[in-house]
């Protein structure tokens, strides 16, 4: 008898560790509250170098520094297209450039795991296959590996109304 009771006792205190991990666990966004508490002190300790750093250059290296990760964030909010296309207008050709004028939407760009990384281009050209848009759907797949890079990606070029332009390995 005493071992059963053992064991019935050691179920019955895991099943209240774990409700009380999942009690707490469930406030937040999933994390739980040491990821919060965590970025608070990060934050503060970032805080106060900076605020140090400031006295001791004169504040003028901090403004430096701030403009760079707004620059930075500016391009983390623009779309996945907006991003491509600045890609493109910095370094494509000027045959490419032209070709991804017409890109309106990029999709599954920013999802990549090296496994089988998918992405979709869609344009505004029209006629499918057998339209305008099967020789810059070529430039277009050609400018996407180079913008980015996986062991295993696919991206394809789709036209206005969804038909199939053409695809390429990136």
């Amino acid at each position: 008898m005493g071992m059963k009771t053992k064991i019935a006792l050691g179920a019955v205190v895991g099943i209240a560790v774990i409700g009380a991990m999942s009690a707490n666990s469930g406030d937040g966004d999933g994390d739980g509250d040491g990821g919060g508490k965590n970025d608070g002190r990060t934050s503060a300790s970032a805080g106060e170098k900076s605020a140090d750093g400031a006295k001791a250059d004169g504040g003028k290296a901090d403004g430096a520094s701030d403009a760079k990760p707004a620059e930075d964030k500016a391009v983390e909010k623009a779309s996945q297209a907006e991003q491509f296309k600045a890609f493109v207008q910095k370094n494509g050709s000027p045959n490419e450039k032209d070709a991804v004028s017409h890109v309106t939407k990029v999709q599954g760009a920013d999802e990549q795991n090296d496994i089988l990384d998918a992405a979709d281009v869609y344009t505004d050209f029209t006629g499918g296959i057998m339209g305008e848009g099967t020789g810059p759907a070529k430039l277009i797949a050609s400018a996407f590996a180079d913008w980015k890079d996986s062991e295993n990606g696919l991206v394809t070029i789709y036209d206005a109304e969804g038909e199939l332009l053409g695809n390429g390995q990136f």
